[in-house]
């Protein structure tokens, strides 16, 4: 049977939680007000802290589910996604709208990686 190591662990929730060789970040958002482009941007980054911590890397993601807003910021999302992710390594995604934890945030990411 295999372990469940949990990082940044705290009442709600943990940010990193691996299990299996199989890493699973908590959902990562931007900073509240900033443009959709430019939290895209620090999610990302905070994608790629996260997943260097967990012994994994961008080009292992797995999966990625992204929830915006207003789906009419697709565009200026994709526009930083596409741009950032490893050409060949393009993981199973899926977008769709939310209402997310308070109205400043327009996106948030949600990233399943294999460990390398």
């Amino acid at each position: 049977m295999s372990d469940i190591t949990r990082h940044h662990t705290g009442q709600r929730m943990s940010q990193i939680v691996t299990h299996n060789g199989t890493v699973y970040l908590a959902g990562q958002v931007g900073n509240p007000g900033d443009s959709v482009a430019d939290q895209t941007r620090t999610c990302l980054e905070k994608v790629e802290t996260l997943l260097a911590e967990a012994g994994s890397d961008s080009t292992r993601i797995l999966q990625c589910v992204i929830w915006l807003a207003d789906m009419a910021d697709f565009a200026e999302m994709n526009s930083v996604w596409d741009a950032w992710v490893p050409e060949g390594h393009a993981p199973a995604r899926a977008c769709g709208e939310a209402k997310l934890a308070t109205p400043e945030y327009k996106v948030e990411l949600i990233v399943t990686a294999a460990k390398g």
